[in-house]
């Protein structure tokens, strides 16, 4: 089928689309909701900036739209998104999130469209194997639960990170994923990628347990 492919930038929405390529689906777009305010209910968000480095390393045609962050207006805008385009379907990188689920389902009915999530309901430690198998470079930019401390943000997931976030998982019960919000991710390179993304500058904030990575510039090496 023709798709769009919603795209956050980290690594779940990059895995989705290697896997639906995987499948022989044609996806000409990705579909990314910015807010305004820079938190949106149902989006992905952090360092949504980068995203149009990506769409030219991806060499697809980026599709954007703006939300004041709210559910109302992050579902308005994603059919403003998606109406129009010649597809038959959208692809995205839900794994385990009902509320994701049927909102994004939702308008891709309103739309005639199929929804297609290549994640959905999958085991978590399959995803993470997925990932790494399939490539994919992605680093961590936002860390929110205990065991994940300042020294995690920046950092790739890798066959390393990825044994050390079994142990945390072990000890405090987090996700190896981060499907509960315990950490946020940034794609660099995949085999879809003609050119990695290189991180130039960036900020670093931490308080009371928890940080973010802000990218302030970015290159396609």
């Amino acid at each position: 089928m023709r798709l769009a492919a919603l795209y956050s930038g980290g690594k779940d929405s990059t895995l989705a689309l290697y896997l639906a390529q995987q499948m022989g689906h044609e996806i000409p777009y990705l579909v990314s909701i910015v807010p305004k305010a820079g938190e949106s209910w149902i989006f992905h968000v952090p360092n949504i900036g980068v995203v149009p480095l990506m769409s030219e390393s991806l060499d697809m045609e980026l599709i954007t739209a703006e939300t004041s962050g709210s559910e109302e207006a992050d579902m308005r805008s994603l059919k403003e998104a998606l109406s129009g385009l010649e597809i038959e379907g959208v692809v995205a990188g839900a794994v385990w999130s009902d509320y994701q689920w049927d909102r994004m389902n939702a308008v891709c009915g309103e739309l005639d469209l199929m929804f297609i999530a290549p994640l959905w309901k999958k085991d978590q430690d399959m995803v993470l194997s997925e990932l790494l198998e399939a490539g994919i470079r992605a680093v961590i930019v936002g860390c929110y639960a205990e065991g994940l401390d300042e020294s995690w943000l920046g950092r790739e997931i890798d066959a390393r990170s990825a044994e050390e976030l079994r142990l945390l998982r072990n000890k405090h019960g987090i996700s190896v994923i981060g499907e509960g919000g315990e950490y946020e991710s940034m794609t660099l390179d995949s085999p879809m990628h003609s050119r990695p993304l290189s991180i130039i500058e960036y900020e670093k904030e931490w308080k009371k347990g928890a940080g973010t990575l802000t990218v302030k510039k970015a290159g396609l090496i």
